[in-house]
C-alpha cells in the first residue's frame, strides 16, 4: 500500500465514523496507536470533518448573532489545530528523509508533502458528501446528474493528487527533490502582530 492508499483509506474511516453520530461534539474513538502517522492522519480528517459541519451550521440563515460569533472562533481555533497537524506531520516527513542524500540538482516542490495529504483530506468529504447528494431520494433527477458529474470529477481529482503525492514521496527519497517547510505565521492569532489586539492594550 502505498502513503497516497494509506491515507484515503484513514480518511474515508475517519469520515464515517464522524458520521455515525454527526456531531460537531462528538468524541472520536482513534482506532490508530497514538504517537503513530496513522493516528495523526485520522486526527487530522477529524478536525477536518468537525470544521467542515461547522462550516454549514454558520451559513444558516437563521442563526443567533451570538451563537454565530461563539461559532465563527470555535472555526478559527479549528483552523489553527489543522494547521498544527499538518506541521505535525511535515516534522513525520522531514524525519523520514533527514539521511537522503539530496542531489545537488534536487528541485524544490511547489508545497509539502503534508499540505498536499491535507488537500486529500478535504477530497475525502467532498467524495463522501457528493455521495449523499448522489444517493438522495429526496431530491430531482436533475440534481442527481449533476452531482454524479461533480463526484466523477472529485474521484479523478483524488486518483491523480494521490498519484502526485507518491511521486513527490519517491522524489523526495531518491533526493532529486529537497523539502523545505515554512511553518504558517498567523498574524491575526497573534496578540503582538495584530493591531487590534495589541491596540486593545494600549
Amino acid at each position: 500500500m502505498t502513503f497516497a492508499e494509506k491515507c484515503n483509506k484513514i480518511f474515508r474511516e475517519s469520515t464515517e465514523h464522524y458520521h455515525v453520530a454527526d456531531n460537531v461534539d462528538s468524541t472520536p474513538v482513534n482506532p490508530y496507536a497514538d504517537g503513530t502517522v496513522e493516528h495523526t492522519l485520522f486526527v487530522k480528517n477529524w478536525i477536518d470533518a468537525v470544521q467542515w459541519h461547522l462550516e454549514d451550521i454558520i451559513r444558516d440563515p437563521a442563526i443567533d448573532p451570538v451563537a454565530a460569533l461563539a461559532l465563527k472562533r470555535r472555526i478559527d481555533r479549528s483552523n489553527q489545530e489543522r494547521t498544527d497537524m499538518v506541521e505535525e506531520l511535515d516534522t513525520y516527513f522531514l524525519n523520514l528523509y533527514k539521511n537522503v542524500d539530496v542531489k545537488p540538482s534536487a528541485r524544490i516542490n511547489t508545497e509539502s508533502p503534508a499540505w498536499a495529504v491535507d488537500r486529500l483530506s478535504i477530497l475525502a468529504l467532498k467524495i463522501y458528501h457528493m455521495e449523499v447528494e448522489v444517493a438522495r431520494d429526496d431530491a430531482s433527477q436533475d440534481h442527481v446528474v449533476r452531482c454524479r458529474a461533480k463526484l466523477d470529477v472529485l474521484l479523478q481529482q483524488r486518483e491523480d493528487l494521490s498519484t502526485a503525492i507518491d511521486q513527490l514521496l519517491d522524489e523526495l527519497q531518491e533526493g532529486t527533490k529537497k523539502m523545505r517547510t515554512y511553518r504558517q505565521m498567523k498574524m491575526y492569532n497573534d496578540p503582538a502582530t495584530n493591531p487590534v489586539l495589541y491596540g486593545a492594550g494600549k
